[in-house]
């Protein structure tokens, strides 16, 4: 390939970026965000979130789940702004002498790692079943959608509960804690796979019987083909919007079975087992230890679901 090719392909890819990105800055979602202040507040505090959970090693004043960083006589010191504080430990610290900033920074990265995986999770599984049952349809499509209808009158905690349960029970104690993440993260994804399921199911029943579809079949494209070249791309919005929303629901979730004690093992940090751990020392004036990660799960929990709330709105044509 001479110069003289490259150059021009060169210029079209360009050009192409450029037009993307000022296709971007044009459209209507780019409006409706910058014209809510709300959610670009809602926005940033998850990005936020998220970057410091990702460098949490470079942003975290300490590391306070190396032994050897941590001493006995700094535990139970009260955030920075009380009497008794130090300025090195801004929240505080707990039990164990570890910064109270620290560990939630720490935290919200399992939290936020559990909950992206199983809101995937969730997705992969429920559009999976959800394409093949809308697209099948008959006897094939009822028996999944029955199925699915049983598992959604059963609350998604308690079948997360069941499957932990299960999943402690059949491993050996020496590798309980090992994978402890993935149960959790299956334990998640598996209570909640229906509601994205009945959506691709619903988007695939309407697309099947639009025309683009029919001509396919007609020049012999194969189903699973048409399902994922054709169908899916036009089902995935609704989808992509309700994981979002679902994101808040998988961190509260893993927060939740972490403050039972059947998340995530106690040694490893999230914002679940640190709200447990605080809880023992709620009474006795620590209020500290659990005031701040508690707060700093409902800041993100509100976030994420604020900004899903205007995902949902935005992309609703009869709003616009």
């Amino acid at each position: 390939m001479t110069d003289q090719t490259v150059q021009p392909m060169k210029l079209s890819v360009g050009r192409r970026m450029r037009d993307a990105i000022s296709r971007g800055l044009q459209s209507d979602l780019l409006y409706s965000f910058v014209r809510q202040p709300v959610v670009v507040i809602a926005f940033l505090i998850t990005m936020a979130f998220i970057i410091a959970a990702t460098f949490a090693t470079w942003v975290a004043p300490h590391n306070p789940f190396d032994p050897g960083s941590l001493s006995l006589m700094d535990a139970f010191l009260p955030p920075a702004w009380v009497e008794g504080g130090e300025p090195q430990f801004l929240l505080g610290t707990d039990n164990q002498g570890r910064g109270i900033f620290s560990t939630i920074i720490y935290g919200a990265r399992i939290s936020l790692i559990v909950g992206f995986a199983a809101v995937v999770f969730s997705i992969a599984l429920g559009v999976l079943v959800g394409l093949i049952s809308g697209f099948v349809g008959g006897w094939f499509d009822a028996l999944l959608m029955r199925f699915a209808d049983i598992q959604l009158t059963i609350p998604g905690l308690l079948i997360a509960l069941l499957v932990d349960g299960i999943a402690r029970s059949m491993l050996p104690s020496g590798m309980r804690e090992e994978i402890a993440i993935y149960v959790v993260i299956f334990a998640i994804g598996i209570s909640n796979w229906p509601q994205y399921a009945r959506v691709a199911r619903s988007g695939a029943m309407s697309e099947k019987v639009k025309d683009y579809v029919a001509s396919a079949r007609i020049i012999g494209t194969p189903s699973w083909i048409i399902l994922l070249r054709h169908v899916l791309p036009n089902i995935l919005g609704p989808v992509l919007v309700l994981g979002t929303i679902g994101l808040a629901l998988a961190i509260t979730s893993e927060a939740t079975l972490s403050f039972l004690g059947v998340g995530v093992p106690p040694t490893t940090p999230s914002l679940g087992t640190l709200i447990r751990i605080g809880n023992d020392f709620l009474f006795s004036g620590e209020w500290w230890i659990t005031l701040f990660p508690s707060a700093a799960l409902v800041l993100l929990v509100l976030a994420v679901n604020l900004l899903g709330d205007w995902l949902r709105d935005a992309l609703n044509p009869k709003l616009r």
